[in-house]
């Protein structure tokens, strides 16, 4: 009896042993990461499944405030903050310039077109007007300069057969000098009105046209997550096009499945041709944090971020397949595409359009 009593408590002991090795070498010690987010990517930080890898494959929970992207990267780093993460590589430029000491490491995560949102009667009378055409399955403001004109020029909404809606044609947009989505808007702005992309010694031919553009909306938000809610919430009356990501309808799409057949066919992303590639770069501030780009580039993590949240990879063996969202129009690659001006230029734009306020 005391044999089998010996014998019963080493089994006990290997077990035990066993469960701590196993235990030992499948947890990561967890670090707390904190930072500052465009508000685009705060429900993909807050998914389920993408806290779960972070945290179980990376040992990773991540801290975040939301900024507007450029209003991020203009303040001086915060202490405690570990990372930024806005939505354009020229976000990262700025900041390179102005606290470039502070970068360990940075590098694109994701990618998202800037698109201007409509509703189906608006997009049947610019279609009417040659403005937007339909490509297969997909719309695109073919005439982009066209668009700008009836902005510039006052065309009201009745002049191209919408009498239902009040006031002036606008293309509505986040503040450009303090959110990524308002920002690389005026950018691709001045390379429209330019034909190619701005340089510096363009900047007074083009800057008043895209200072009255901005001047006309008024009041602008300041980060692209509280415009497209408020595109939603307040209807075509109030928001007939609105700048923003290609992301967020995707993601909206599956936030909201019992309410997306609804407005299925009445929210329409429209292509401006051309349009401009938003990036999504995260920075690094404190070296603890760098694991976090690798945990980020996760297979599993970049296939949530596509088929939930609507973000483009472009990392290999990542398909960014339309057939698996809920969003009709969605084109499988976007290619008409032209660069943003240089960040110098930008900060430029960004200068006058405050000092215009």
């Amino acid at each position: 009896m005391r044999g089998f009593l010996i014998g019963f408590g080493i089994l006990l002991l290997a077990a035990a042993i066993g469960i701590a090795i196993w235990f030992y070498t499948t947890t990561k010690p967890v670090v707390h990461i904190k930072g500052m987010i465009g508000s685009e990517k705060s429900l993909f930080l807050d998914n389920e499944s993408v806290k779960a890898i972070l945290k179980k494959k990376y040992g990773i929970v991540v801290d975040y405030v939301r900024a507007g992207s450029i209003e991020m990267v203009s303040e001086e780093a915060k202490t405690g903050t570990d990372f930024l993460w806005p939505s354009s590589q020229v976000a990262l430029e700025l900041f390179r310039i102005k606290q470039g000491e502070k970068v360990i490491r940075a590098e694109n995560i994701f990618n998202s077109p800037i698109v201007i949102y409509s509703w189906d009667i608006v997009v049947n009378a610019l279609i009417k007007t040659g403005i937007v055409k339909k490509e297969l399955s997909s719309y695109y403001i073919v005439d982009m300069p066209g668009l700008l004109t009836m902005v510039r020029d006052g065309k009201k909404w009745s002049d191209i057969g919408l009498p239902q809606l009040y006031g002036k044609v606008t293309v509505t947009t986040t503040d450009p000098t303090k959110s990524n989505s308002g920002n690389m808007f005026a950018g691709l702005i001045a390379n429209v009105l330019k034909g190619d992309v701005v340089v510096e010694s363009d900047l007074e031919q083009v800057l008043p046209e895209v200072k009255t553009f901005f001047a006309k909306q008024g009041f602008m938000q300041t980060t692209s997550g509280v415009l497209f809610e408020q595109f939603l919430k307040t209807g075509v009356g109030q928001y007939p096009l609105i700048g923003g990501y290609e992301s967020q309808v995707i993601e909206f799409s599956r936030m909201h499945k019992d309410f997306w057949p609804k407005v299925k066919g009445q929210i329409i992303p429209l292509y401006p041709v051309p349009t401009v590639w938003s990036e999504h770069p995260l920075i690094i501030l404190n070296k603890k944090a760098t694991v976090l780009i690798d945990a980020l580039k996760d297979p599993d993590i970049q296939n949530i971020a596509w088929e939930e949240h609507g973000f483009r990879t472009g990392l290999m063996g990542v398909q960014n397949d339309p057939k698996t969202l809920l969003v009709d129009g969605i084109p499988a690659s976007v290619t008409r595409i032209v660069p943003m001006p240089k960040a110098s230029v930008m900060e430029k734009i960004i200068e006058a359009l405050s000092d215009s306020k």
